[in-house]
């Protein structure tokens, strides 16, 4: 069985899809407490522990307890990450595994974005 190769999303590329993109989806996989300590922009929360559940809610179910919309299954622009790479590169093989064919890691994660944005 081939290794799944994760499809990945440059600093550049995310910089230029957030606060611009309607249709971009950024999950932020790390815990409640990290998350509320600084964000990108426009991300939603969505511990690692809980992807997988949060993914096979209702359309209805995930707008209620998170505030956006779900992602379809082709999502076009569907990006995890985490604080370092290696969570939001899980979440973003268990999104593959459940469908979403086009999910992304973006592996420089909240450490690369918040020091290039000086946060």
């Amino acid at each position: 069985m081939a290794k799944t190769v994760t499809k990945v999303i440059s600093y550049a590329e995310l910089k230029a899809l957030v606060g611009k993109s309607p249709s971009l989806v950024l999950i932020d996989v790390r815990g409640n407490g990290e998350y509320a300590n600084g964000h990108i922009p426009g991300s939603v929360n969505i511990p690692l522990d809980t992807v997988e559940t949060a993914l096979s809610m209702s359309p209805e179910e995930f707008k209620a307890k998170y505030g956006v919309t779900k992602p379809q299954m082709d999502a076009p622009e569907l990006v995890f990450h985490c604080q370092l790479g290696r969570r939001g590169e899980m979440a973003t093989k268990k999104a593959h595994e459940m469908g979403y064919i086009n999910a992304r890691n973006y592996p420089g994660a909240y450490k690369e974005w918040s020091e290039k944005e000086g946060k």
